[in-house]
């Protein structure tokens, strides 16, 4: 059965949601697939294998590429439903404002506004 086919909750489409959470998350940071496979001391290929959904991620793997990619593991398996359906770098900066202080948190959101109405196209 190939991955266009895979019937919702199935393994096949359990692992290919796995493998793009991972590659997208890899490609954020910048880093590419030999950099990646060598931290994890494992050929490209497999690494290929894995971001395609083709091979399954070993615990301990998944694990170093959480650290890797600073993200919960929760985020890449589905099990953080809220944060898996945010873009990468949405999730970031949601992890990294929740550090801040009440304050700091509210000048960050007058600032998200102010960026969100200065993208406006219609702004005079």
């Amino acid at each position: 059965m190939n991955q266009a086919s895979s019937p919702p909750g199935s393994d096949e489409e359990e692992r290919r949601k796995l493998g793009d959470r991972l590659k997208e998350a890899r490609k954020y940071l910048g880093l590419k697939q030999e950099e990646v496979a060598n931290y994890l001391k494992i050929p490209r290929t497999a690494l290929t294998d894995i971001e395609s959904g083709q091979r399954r991620v070993e615990a301990i793997e998944l694990t170093r590429l959480a650290r890797l990619y600073r993200q919960p593991v929760g985020y890449f398996t589905g099990e953080d439903e809220a944060s898996s359906q945010l873009p990468i770098d949405v999730a970031h900066l949601a992890r990294q404002a929740a550090a801040l202080s009440e304050k700091d948190r509210e000048e960050l959101g007058r600032f998200a506004e102010y960026l969100r109405v200065r993208a406006r196209p219609d702004r005079g």
